[in-house]
């Protein structure tokens, strides 16, 4: 029996907060004194093993410093074939699960990345930790925690659906669908399963994804989608709480919603749009989404506390360092250029950075860059008095586009798509944004010559070609399908430039004496100022994801 899981059967509250959620207590000192020290005990695990010799090109590293001045900045790529074949003697410490999360265009298909023994003992001090800080008011209180849960994400070994499997090991926790019946279903079958069960048996958490939920909060207040009387005669517990749903619902003089029908006490919700859902689920579900920043290659790293507001760092999952905005576009520009990180503890409130991670407990990946940018709101929580910097998800760094767990597209399956299509174009621009409450990919389009189309004809034949081109960045949730008749998905809308746009864009810039690569605008990611200089008016220019803070996103 784990420390963890005896103080909880004991109902050792003190020591519970102070084991799961005492790292909020901790001043900067105290925080990057762990860090450092968990730091120097990693690059032991790593030099004995010969993926880490590999990684820190033969260096022994005997401080931080000489860490951080002799070993590069990795990506997942020098990390392959090691991780990608599950190479385990190559490791700095033996993996006791491997997760993966999606892979890279022509390259991959998945990345799988190991999870040590220590990490695992970690996480679940986390996830109690985060279970805590999704129902509690105040500091030091431990309410009575969720205990049967909707599950409405991803299955193993996707983290998420590693990670349930601990959730119920390690905390009793139950799940609708049970587990062991989730590997051979599509994702639409367990989440009808999950929710017939849910309604039966009741439940008072959530585990899943935030545009899930959504869906399944429209599903409900439109009328309970394809739900038949029939079906419910044979449920007659579901019934009853159908039932009395509909009159709490009729009293109020609105539709049905979620929390008439079960009363949520917390949810740990992933997704790097749940910011944007936070309002939504909140007045469908009746609480607010937990927010956390985690990732299959950084496990749990940041999480909200009660406050609901910017989440805290974690000192002992990942040493943290933090690539400068104006690093990366100095880089961006030149990859030969070498970009200077700092630490936690030297991070600005409002600066904007790439999150660079070391995994420690012997893990696999060292001055690894996620490609997440991150944002610090503040250097402490002075409402709550966490002295410890507060972020939130601000973009990605590269070229990707993720439109929150179901869909992520590069420049070279948008563009491959657009020619597929057989669009006369000049060129093209885009990047994500907020189109009526939702995320979408935006796609500005000069078209050639005198060719006209209606928008949602071209948005269709796109997405229908995207979905031809599935090679990695439409989620492998073995039934897409189904995601799009729980979610009405269509993640395309065309914005029309005018004639002209990108030759006046390039003329603009070489007047103003850029350099012959900044000529020609970023397919991705483009800023306001340059879709202005395209021509784009500002009824055309949506609210783009910078706008907002997110990030619970275990499956990134």
């Amino acid at each position: 029996m784990t420390r963890l899981r005896e103080l909880i059967e004991k109902g050792n509250q003190e020591e519970l907060w102070q084991i799961c959620c005492g790292f909020i207590d901790l001043n900067m000192d105290e925080f990057m004194s762990i860090q450092k020290r968990l730091l120097m005990e990693q690059i032991g695990f790593m030099a004995k093993s010969k993926l880490g010799k590999k990684i820190m090109r033969g260096a022994l590293p005997t401080s931080v410093e000489e860490f951080r001045t002799q070993v590069p900045f990795t990506t997942y790529e020098d990390y392959c074939p090691e991780l990608l074949e599950q190479q385990e003697d190559t490791l700095p410490a033996k993996a006791v699960r491997w997760a993966h999360t999606s892979g890279k265009s022509g390259k991959y298909r998945f990345k799988w990345v190991p999870i040590t023994e220590g990490a695992w003992e970690e996480m679940a001090n986390l996830m109690y930790a985060a279970s805590i800080f999704a129902t509690c008011r105040k500091k030091g209180e431990i309410r009575p925690l969720p205990k049967k849960f909707l599950y409405a994400t991803a299955n193993a070994p996707y983290t998420t659906g590693v990670l349930a499997y601990e959730l119920e090991e390690e905390f009793g926790y139950q799940f609708f669908p049970p587990l062991d019946e989730t590997e051979e279903t599509t994702f639409l079958e367990r989440l009808d399963k999950g929710v017939w069960m849910a309604l039966s048996e009741g439940i008072d958490g959530i585990y899943g994804m935030t545009n899930v939920l959504v869906g399944i909060g429209e599903r409900i207040k439109s009328g309970g989608g394809s739900m038949k009387i029939s079906a419910l005669l044979s449920k007659p517990k579901a019934l009853l709480r159908i039932l009395k749903a509909v009159t709490k619902s009729k009293l109020a003089g609105r539709p049905m919603l979620p929390r008439d029908l079960w009363s949520i006490k917390g949810m740990a919700c992933g997704g790097t749009d749940s910011q944007i859902f936070r309002h939504k689920i909140k007045d469908m579900w009746g609480v607010h989404p937990l927010d956390i920043y985690a990732s299959t290659e950084s496990l749990i790293l940041a999480m909200q506390t009660w406050d609901f507001e910017g989440m805290t760092f974690t000192p002992r999952m990942d040493f943290v360092e933090l690539i400068p905005e104006s690093e990366y576009l100095k880089w961006e520009q030149d990859n030969t250029y070498a970009m200077k990180a700092v630490l936690l503890d030297e991070a600005r409130a409002g600066e904007i950075y790439e999150l660079v991670i070391t995994n420690f407990h012997g893990g696999a990946l060292a001055r690894y860059r996620t490609g997440d940018m991150i944002k610090i709101e503040s250097i402490r929580n002075e409402k709550l008095d966490i002295d410890i910097p507060q972020m939130t998800f601000h973009r990605r760094a590269d070229d990707l586009i993720d439109l929150g767990t179901i869909f992520r597209f590069t420049e070279t399956v948008i563009w491959r798509a657009i020619e597929n299509s057989g669009i006369p174009y000049v060129d093209w621009t885009a990047r994500k944004e907020i189109f009526e409450g939702n995320p979408v990919l935006r796609l500005y389009l000069e078209l050639k010559g005198d060719y006209t189309a209606e928008e949602t004809q071209l948005e269709a034949e796109l997405y229908e070609q995207i979905k031809k081109l599935n090679d990695g960045f439409i989620y492998d949730f073995d039934d897409l399908a189904s995601m799009e008749k729980l979610m009405a998905l269509q993640p395309i809308k065309i914005a029309y430039l005018p004639n002209g746009a990108f030759q006046k864009y390039s003329i603009t810039r070489q007047n103003e004496g850029a350099d012959l690569a900044q000529l020609k605008p970023p397919h991705i990611n483009p800023s306001d100022e340059v879709l202005s200089l395209l021509g784009a008016g500002k009824d055309t220019i949506a609210e783009t994801e910078v706008t907002f803070s997110n990030k619970a996103i275990i499956d990134r």
